[in-house]
């Protein structure tokens, strides 16, 4: 049976993701609250296992604040960051920054629908798959070794984050299920070259 699920972001949702992400502490606390209130209202037989990647996780707000240590940290990065040897990303991370909230969201709505989450993502520039990612990143000409630097980016973000072993496993093998999309832009230059 299909479960209607309101996916519309409030002013108010908007407020309360900012509050969480400022204030690390209260990050815990919003988790236990929403543990809470999802026990309340779960039923019976359903245990951890029946649960999305996205519950699992902690949702919306956890997912975020792990999206926005792990966007600062790639910026900071010396292989993909700021300093990279790579043209494309330095001149990215150097030059535009103020793009950087609007993408830590896209990466946020990504999280949330590649997770089981009932948020949708949908890409800026729609590219061949339904997740659009060749496009979003063929001109950054991102190499296989680039994309591994990241990915173990992500593996120290959610470290940091305290992320369970199994759930960083499946983070970190839905990320990896896109690095041909993501690198598509440097396989194509290096069949040129």
């Amino acid at each position: 049976m299909a479960k209607n699920v309101s996916t519309s972001i409030t002013r108010r949702d908007v407020v309360a993701g900012m509050a969480v992400a400022a204030a690390p502490g209260v990050l815990a606390d919003a988790n236990n609250a929403h543990a809470q209130a999802e026990q309340k209202t779960k039923p019976e037989n359903q245990t951890k296992s029946d649960k999305s990647l996205y519950d699992r996780l902690g949702g919306v707000f956890a997912i975020a604040a792990v999206v926005d240590h792990f966007s600062d940290a790639v910026v900071k990065n010396p292989i993909v960051g700021q300093k990279s040897k790579n043209p494309q990303l330095r001149e990215w991370h150097t030059k535009n920054l103020q793009r950087l909230p609007g993408l830590k969201f896209m990466r946020t709505l990504w999280v949330c629908n590649v997770s089981g989450g009932p948020f949708q993502f949908t890409a800026t520039r729609p590219g061949a798959t339904p997740l659009g990612l060749e496009e979003a990143h063929r001109n950054l000409k991102i190499s296989p070794a680039e994309f591994d630097e990241v990915a173990a980016e992500l593996g120290r973000t959610l470290d940091f984050a305290k992320v369970p072993k199994r759930e960083k496993a499946e983070v970190l093998a839905a990320f990896a299920a896109h690095k041909d999309e993501v690198t598509a832009g440097y396989a194509a230059g290096a069949k040129r070259g």
